[in-house]
């Protein structure tokens, strides 16, 4: 059965439901941006070692999730817990279980509906589609075609409806427009306006005379706010994908929780996101009266800190699939004489420690191939590194998705135009900001996006810099996922001379970096300025 066939037969059975006749409270738990953290994280949101569990100092992790969730569900007249992607991708849980493991604890803790992240779709369909069929609860898409991909047309839906306590909530998916640069979804699936797609939705559910519509968005705040202003019909959007923190009560917050949106209908749309690797547990407080008109919402992302115990009997399940994994992350491989900062605030807008380490490594390694300029995704780094010991699993976790190397040569106005696309979306703190070695470049945000932000480069010329020479060509190194046009790095798939995709894995490259001088001290040193 196709997923309009499925909606439409469900909303025939919701129009036929007696309208409610008082005000009705739920209670949306909610996560986001998961990343495969079913051990508990340090502050850093890397694993969390054994000194730090001794004082706890710890925060998050499945065992510790589902403790609250239990509690706060037990407070709860109607309550309803729901997730905005990206449970995959992050630890060695998912390196090497793929999608069983997070289906297995969330099946655990009881979630009731997802949307697909862009991570969902890293390892491409089949590996969602196996996901899919392991939990037992609807994960959901709505901007996106999926017909012509067997492993998921008729299967992955837009959207859904959930009763609880009597009331009928709609549920509708959404995603990044760009998935299609930032994962591997293949050749037969498509990404639309999340916009567009949710007024259909939209439409669909409240024809059918479903008046409580909760959207699932892994589109990130600035995409959520904009969507909101536009569409009207949305009670709530439980956010994803940009990792934003909303609080009523930290100075560190983005804004507040919930964040009102008036919509075009002049009705308030609340917006909640609870950042992300379960460091928080999202807690909303919905009201809606008999006209199915929010009267109120309220609430508060939980802190998922040592005052949160672990539930026994998950943590010793979690132990026993660590098991395979132990050998792996525990060997020591080097020492850091400080922390080094992979904090996505940092790397995805600025020169970041973890940036130039990344991209050191890699120019050194292929040096003697004639590379002199490399290039490192922000996105690709996904965690900071404590100061001390460091372990492979600590390395993994800041490089998590396998990426191997990728040599090839570009001419000057394509090494330009490479550093274009990472700052063009600069404002939404996208991970195609680029972290370099060997090249130094200058850049502003006061012009449009492609449009000449890039002010100067200067490459290695000898032991100094010279101008970068548009019509020269550099040997340049990437990671094999923005070679092949990854976070919109479309010159590199189109424009690469001589290209090698099958280098050493990075993981495996920055470690023995790492390893080779002593102690590392991270630093920064100018390389990238914004003026």
């Amino acid at each position: 059965m196709g997923p309009n066939r499925f909606l439409v037969a469900v909303l025939a059975i919701a129009a036929l439901a007696t309208p409610a006749a008082a005000d009705f409270t739920l209670t949306i738990l909610h996560t986001n941006d998961f990343h495969s953290r079913i051990e508990p994280i340090n502050k850093y949101d890397s694993a969390c070692a054994a000194k730090d569990a001794a004082a706890d100092k710890c925060f998050g992790g499945s065992a510790r999730l589902i403790t609250a969730i239990r509690a706060r569900r037990a407070a709860a007249k109607n309550a309803l817990l729901v997730d905005g992607g990206d449970q995959f991708q992050g630890s060695l849980f998912y390196s090497y279980y793929k999608g069983k493991a997070a289906a297995e604890m969330m099946n655990a803790l009881g979630y009731d509906a997802m949307t697909v992240g862009n991570h969902e779709f890293d390892d491409g369909p089949e590996v969602l589609r196996g996901f899919m069929d392991a939990i037992g609860f609807p994960i959901l898409l709505a901007n996106a075609d999926i017909s012509g991909e067997p492993s998921l047309a008729g299967v992955l839906l837009p959207a859904t409806v959930i009763e609880v306590g009597g009331e009928r909530i709609g549920l509708i998916g959404l995603t990044p427009e760009d998935t299609d640069e930032l994962a591997s979804p293949g050749p037969n699936v498509t990404f639309s306006d999340p916009a567009e797609a949710l007024k259909r939705e939209v439409a669909r559910l409240t024809e059918a005379g479903i008046d409580k519509i909760v959207v699932l968005s892994h589109s990130g705040y600035a995409v959520d706010l904009r969507v909101a202003a536009s569409v009207s019909g949305v009670d709530v959007i439980v956010g994803g994908h940009s990792h934003t923190y909303l609080s009523n009560v930290s100075e560190k917050a983005a804004g507040p929780y919930p964040t009102w949106v008036e919509a075009p209908d002049g009705n308030r749309v609340a917006i909640v996101q609870a950042y992300a690797y379960g460091k928080f547990l999202g807690e909303l407080n919905v009201t809606w009266d008999d006209a199915g008109i929010v009267t109120a919402a309220t609430g508060e992302p939980i802190v998922m800190d040592g005052q949160v115990a672990e539930d026994a009997a998950l943590k010793g399940r979690i132990a026993e699939l660590a098991g395979p994994l132990e050998e792996i992350r525990h060997r020591v491989v080097a020492e850091a004489a400080a922390v080094i900062d992979g904090n996505r605030e940092s790397c995805r807008v600025r020169e970041c420690e973890m940036g130039n380490l990344v991209a050191d490594a890699m120019l050194a390694r292929v040096k003697d191939q004639g590379i002199t300029i490399a290039f490192a995704n922000g996105g690709g780094l996904r965690a900071s590194i404590d100061s001390g010991p460091v372990t492979m699993g600590e390395v993994l976790t800041v490089l998590p998705f396998q990426n191997t190397l990728s040599t090839f040569k570009l001419t000057g106005s394509d090494v330009i135009a490479a550093l274009e696309n990472g700052v063009s979306q600069v404002e939404e703190v996208k991970g195609r900001f680029a972290q370099v070695a060997g090249v130094r470049y200058a850049w502003t945000r006061s012009v449009a996006p492609n449009q000449g932000r890039i002010l100067e480069v200067m490459v290695q010329a000898g032991g100094g810099w010279a101008p970068i020479d548009p019509d020269k060509l550099y040997g340049v190194v990437a990671n094999n996922y923005v070679r092949g046009g990854g976070d919109g790095y479309v010159v590199f798939a189109e424009s690469a001379i001589d290209p090698y995709d099958f280098g050493p894995s990075l993981d495996d490259v920055v470690a023995e970096y790492l390893a080779a001088g002593g102690a590392y001290e991270p630093y920064l040193d100018g390389r990238i300025e914004e003026r």
